[in-house]
């Protein structure tokens, strides 16, 4: 089970690294069409002569200036179609980002469409201008030559790219919508969940206390936190005979130099003037930072976009509540996923017995702070957005089976209380808001 999590979480790491840039699809295809636009000829010049009728009727029969002319308009069609095309999709997903989240940007080069699209258009584009260069005039030393089964690939890949970019401008219209790329958001958060709750980096273990001071390990460099190898710290934890305490959760802003975790020989007191360099470089290696998050291990990454939609949608610029009440829908899902888990071990051991790794991040009360705060501000006296707020925490109460959970939700639901009370609202508003949270308060209490 251990083995099987850490491969996931590596599988979704190397994925989303290649999925989040727009260039890899369509570099592949743009050398597979160089590839056969160098091959196909040389098939033309083998199995021409002995085409039969049949086949000859459906292949390409023009002379070498009608395949040029072909070729060429092909190529110049294809390469304005492409950047028109793109030019206009970025504005309008510009002008949808300042709608709902800039962070959402992210999620147009992630997708398959839109990379699928590049590739057919590029890669046909390639194609034609490989094969453009292969139509030979005739000479005394050599006949005419015309790529006749090439050009007729060529003018089918064509039509290929009309019929992908109609496909692709319904799915643009679709993507462009905010209850899509809510829906794309919740699938990618509900995926890290899972991943999470599959690895398992060692055995459950209570924690040990650590001595003071230990040892600490600085960030190398600035960025957010964006992935820890626990599996590699409770190894790199066993090889050295220590215990690693992590201090930051991952989606956390570091800074270069300034304490990533710490670690101690188990009963031994350390001190502030003993170092091991290559002890901090391999607990070091076991993080990885980058320029912005990213959502193959970050669970508060998903809430947090769905956080800035609510927000986007609550500001006097939009007033949108609606979008605002459906973006919690969706935390309340996550989150009532998230209180269904399992809780997190205080240690993870090693294989030989001993607790080597404290991890830190994915705390309960943290992501629900994350996920509702921000809301419960930008909705004062919006009763509707407040009265699903409020559903959110009876939502997730009847899936907290803790009492710490519990505990949590009723703190959120008092600090919504104290929102209602500030609200300018009328007596129906705030009577039917006061009877939800009570509805909430009892829910909690039956759990």
């Amino acid at each position: 089970m251990a083995r099987r999590g850490a491969v996931r979480r590596r599988i979704a790491v190397v994925s989303d690294a290649i999925a989040s840039r727009l260039w890899p699809v369509p570099l592949i295809a743009v050398i597979g069409a160089v590839v056969i636009g160098l091959a196909l000829p040389e098939l033309d010049r083998a199995v021409d002569p002995s085409l039969s009728d049949a086949v000859a009727a459906f292949v390409f029969s023009g002379g070498t200036d009608a395949a040029r002319a072909v070729l060429s308009a092909i190529a110049g069609s294809l390469i304005t179609a492409t950047s028109l095309t793109f030019s206009l999709t970025v504005v309008a997903l510009q002008l949808a980002s300042s709608q709902a989240s800039p962070r959402l940007l992210r999620m147009f080069a992630s997708d398959s469409m839109v990379q699928g699209t590049l590739a057919v258009f590029l890669g046909t584009f390639a194609y034609a201008l490989t094969v453009l260069r292969t139509v030979e005039n005739a000479t005394d030393a050599a006949d005419a030559f015309v790529p006749r089964i090439a050009v007729t690939v060529a003018s089918v890949l064509t039509l290929v790219s009309v019929v992908v970019l109609t496909f692709f401008l319904a799915h643009l219209a679709r993507q462009l919508r905010v209850e899509t790329m809510m829906r794309d958001v919740h699938r990618e958060a509900a995926q890290t969940l899972a991943i999470i709750a599959d690895a398992h980096p060692g055995e459950p273990s209570s924690a040990p206390v650590e001595p003071e001071p230990a040892h600490t390990v600085f960030a190398v460099r600035s960025g957010f936190l964006t992935g820890v190898d626990r599996a590699g710290l409770v190894e790199t934890a066993r090889e050295h005979g220590i215990v690693v305490r992590e201090l930051r959760p991952v989606g956390a802003s570091v800074i270069a130099g300034t304490p990533l975790a710490r670690w101690w020989h188990p009963g031994e007191p350390g001190g502030p003037g003993r170092t091991d360099e290559r002890i901090a470089h391999d607990i070091a290696g076991c993080f990885s930072t980058a320029y912005e998050r990213t959502p193959a291990q970050d669970v508060g990454f998903g809430l947090r976009q769905l956080t800035d939609v609510a927000c986007r949608a609550l500001s006097p610029g939009v007033n949108d509540p609606t979008t605002a009440i459906h973006a919690l829908s969706h935390i309340s899902a996550l989150l009532c996923d998230l209180a269904g888990r399992p809780q997190r071990p205080a240690a993870y051991a090693s294989t030989d017995g001993v607790a080597r790794l404290i991890p830190v991040g994915d705390d309960f009360a943290e992501l629900v702070d994350v996920a509702l705060s921000s809301i419960r501000r930008d909705a004062v006296g919006s009763p509707d957005v407040q009265a699903r707020l409020i559903g959110v925490i009876d939502d997730v109460a009847w899936h907290a089976g803790r009492r710490d959970q519990r505990e949590d939700l009723a703190a959120q639901l008092e600090r919504i209380d104290e929102s209602v009370a500030a609200s300018d609202l009328d007596e129906t508003d705030r009577a039917a808001l006061t009877t939800l949270i009570r509805e909430a308060r009892s829910t909690i209490r039956r759990r």
